[in-house]
């Protein structure tokens, strides 16, 4: 098959990282027949065995980056990482990026990012950038403390963020987030009652899919456990919903992106922060939908119509499978999950556990939300990554 023949098939889908969100992306786009290429910054990672060609380079570099584009079709990306200028030399050089660099760049960096949300007029907490601790005192005169310190790029799972009750805890807060290096902002605390998230796919054919919405549950910043749908009224569902779907709008969203709210005990719905990319809290979807986040998302890139996000099940509970110590990426206890009935586990296949670290997760379908989450947590109770 020559090249442009191969290039009019718009099956060759090229993925910047090759981790657990690159692997999950990579096998509904292999049920299709699509060829996967990855560019990673290190020889080993959960989707690597999955590419039909792998580059191991730097991401940031736009040269490593037109490596891949050159055998992809279109590309895309399992991180936010990515700097959105060397992605803007794919674009520049005619390859197909989505999301967009102009995308990327809105997200990548939260200040921006709130920005963008409070220019479209959606609910935020208050925010503001800073530049010194001197600066953290002024802003909680304004804010009141407590304060969520933030790095502005490449924060996740609670790395770039640092809550701070009282001027006594500036200075640690400064340390942890590398203040004098790394750039900063300050965001009022917003005292939720509980944390809502959602899932939008938008194709670059203008087509729109909307999840369900779903409540979060996180410890230390990671997300433990995901509840669908949400147990919450009509009025707040069709308002958190509403407000997502300007979000992606004023970002120019193509592909499933993730959306994460606060839900206040006033009923309000406020925005917390966005993800350019498949995203933790939609990986129920994968057996609780009849099209999963990561289908739609191979879909949406590539132009295709868009499944259908309809439960195929009144409730469904995933639980995060995180490291509890050292040791194999395997488990511990996997024989013993497998033989529960209604249990699905997804092991990610990274080398290594440690502490924190997102190793796998393990859904479950029921009646009710109560129900799905006991035969989930009792899969994960007995699953254990790390040397005891």
């Amino acid at each position: 098959m020559s090249k442009e023949t191969e290039n009019k098939s718009g099956k060759r889908i090229g993925i910047v990282g090759g981790g657990q969100l690159a692997k999950m992306t990579a096998l509904s786009a292999l049920e299709f027949g699509c060829d996967i290429h990855i560019l990673e910054r290190k020889p080993e990672g959960p989707a690597m065995n999955l590419a039909g060609k792998t580059f191991i380079g730097d991401w940031d570099n736009p040269d490593d980056l037109m490596k891949l584009a050159e055998h992809a079709d279109v590309i895309t990306l399992e991180n936010e990482f990515v700097d959105a200028n060397s992605l803007a030399e794919l674009e520049k050089a005619g390859h197909t990026l989505f999301p967009t660099s102009k995308s990327i760049g809105l997200v990548q960096d939260k200040y921006i990012q709130k920005q963008t949300l409070q220019e479209a007029g959606l609910p935020l907490s208050p925010f503001r950038a800073i530049e010194s601790r001197e600066e953290i005192i002024e802003v909680a005169k304004e804010f009141n403390w407590p304060l969520v310190i933030k790095t502005r790029r490449n924060g996740y799972d609670g790395k770039g963020n640092a809550t701070v009750n009282s001027e006594s805890e500036i200075d640690a807060a400064w340390e942890k987030l590398d203040g004098d290096n790394r750039t900063l902002y300050a965001e009022a605390f917003c005292p939720f009652v509980s944390e809502l998230a959602i899932i939008i796919t938008t194709s670059r054919n203008g087509e729109v899919a909307t999840y369900p919405l779903v409540e979060s549950v996180q410890k230390d910043h990671i997300c433990h456990i995901v509840r669908a749908p949400a147990v919450v009224s009509d009025s707040i569902t069709e308002n958190a919903i509403n407000i997502a779907q300007r979000a992606v709008v004023a970002i120019g969203a193509i592909g499933s992106f993730g959306i994460e709210m606060f839900l206040t005990k006033d009923g309000e719905v406020i925005i917390n922060e966005l993800a350019p990319r498949v995203h933790n809290s939609g990986h129920y979807t994968i057996e609780a939908c009849e099209c999963s986040q990561f289908e739609n998302h191979v879909r949406a890139v590539l132009g295709w119509p868009l499944g259908s996000t309809k439960m195929v099940t009144p409730a469904a509970v995933m639980v995060n499978l995180l490291g509890q110590g050292h040791g194999s990426g395997q488990p511990a206890g996997f024989d013993e999950a497998l033989a529960m009935p209604g249990v699905h586990v997804h092991i990610y296949g990274k080398e290594l556990s440690m502490p924190g670290r997102k190793m796998g997760h393990v859904t479950a379908l029921g009646e009710t939300t109560a129900e799905a989450e006991k035969i989930a947590q009792a899969a994960a109770d007995v699953l254990y990554f790390g040397v005891k």
